[in-house]
C-alpha cells in the first residue's frame, strides 16, 4: 500500500475567510512548514479578522499591501540606505518579502496600521445586500397574493 504525504498548510496558512475547510485541513495533516515573515491569523468575530505580521526594521514607507480580487498581497522592501554600520551579529531580518493571503468572496481590508515592529491588517466580510438572504413571505388561502407594486399603487 503506498502512502502519500500531501503538505496543504500553503492553502490554509494564506487563507482568510475558510474557516471550516482551513481547520478540517489543518487538523488532517497537521503540519507546519516555516515562512518570512512570521504572522498570525485571527478570527475576532464572525466576519471579522486580523492578519498581524512581524516586519521589524520596515516602516510604512517599505510596506505595500495590495487587494486585488480575491487576493492580499503584502510586499516588503526597505530601502537601501548609505550608511555602512558595521554589525557583529545581525539578527534581525531585513530582507524583501512577498507575502499572498486568497482571501473568500466579500471580505476586504477595513485598515492596516505598523506598530512596535507589526503590521496589522484587518478584514471584514461585507456581504451586499443584494445577496444576503431574505425572507419570502407565503401567501395563505385566505389572504390573495400581492404583489409589491399593487401595495404601493393603493
Amino acid at each position: 500500500m503506498r502512502t502519500y504525504n500531501l503538505d496543504l498548510t500553503p492553502l490554509f496558512r494564506s487563507s482568510v475567510g475558510f474557516d471550516r475547510v482551513g481547520h478540517l485541513l489543518d487538523s488532517a495533516f497537521n503540519s507546519e512548514a516555516p515562512t518570512y515573515p512570521p504572522y498570525n491569523i485571527e478570527k475576532l468575530a464572525e466576519d471579522e479578522y486580523r492578519v498581524t505580521m512581524a516586519v521589524a526594521g520596515f516602516g510604512t514607507n517599505d510596506i505595500d499591501i495590495t487587494q486585488a480580487n480575491n487576493s492580499l498581497v503584502v510586499k516588503g522592501e526597505q530601502s537601501k540606505t548609505d550608511s555602512e554600520d558595521t554589525f557583529l551579529h545581525r539578527g534581525i531580518a531585513t530582507r524583501a518579502f512577498e507575502r499572498r493571503f486568497d482571501l473568500a468572496e466579500h471580505v476586504n481590508v477595513s485598515k492596516a496600521d505598523l506598530v512596535n515592529g507589526l503590521l496589522v491588517i484587518d478584514l471584514k466580510r461585507e456581504v451586499p445586500e443584494a445577496l444576503k438572504p431574505r425572507k419570502i413571505e407565503i401567501a395563505s388561502a385566505d389572504t390573495p397574493p400581492t404583489l409589491d407594486h399593487q401595495k404601493k399603487a393603493a
